[in-house]
């Protein structure tokens, strides 16, 4: 089965000195899950949210980013979700 991760939150690196390092954070991460992932994701850069009318939702904890990884099971997807660099600064859901 393919799981959705959804990435909430983040900012922009401070210097390029931090791009450098969340490039290689990602990247790590990124190469130790490679053989689950089904589609990497691209980053969004502008959110809206449909109910009752178009709300931007940019100080709203917004989606951010997305993958999709195969896994055998739920518990194999979130054990693969654990150790992704997005943890602590922002979240994570996994879906099925």
């Amino acid at each position: 089965p393919d799981f959705p991760f959804a990435y909430h939150g983040g900012k922009q690196p401070d210097s390029p000195e931090e791009t450098e390092v969340e490039i290689e954070r990602w990247r790590g991460w990124f190469d130790r899950i490679s053989r689950a992932i089904f589609d990497q994701g691209t980053l969004w850069r502008r959110y809206n949210r449909f109910a009752g009318g178009v709300r931007d939702i940019r100080g709203d904890n917004p989606l951010s980013d997305y993958t999709i990884v195969h896994a055998e099971s739920i518990d194999q997807a979130i054990e693969l979700a654990k150790v992704c660099p997005i943890i602590g600064a922002c979240s994570i859901e996994v879906a099925m």
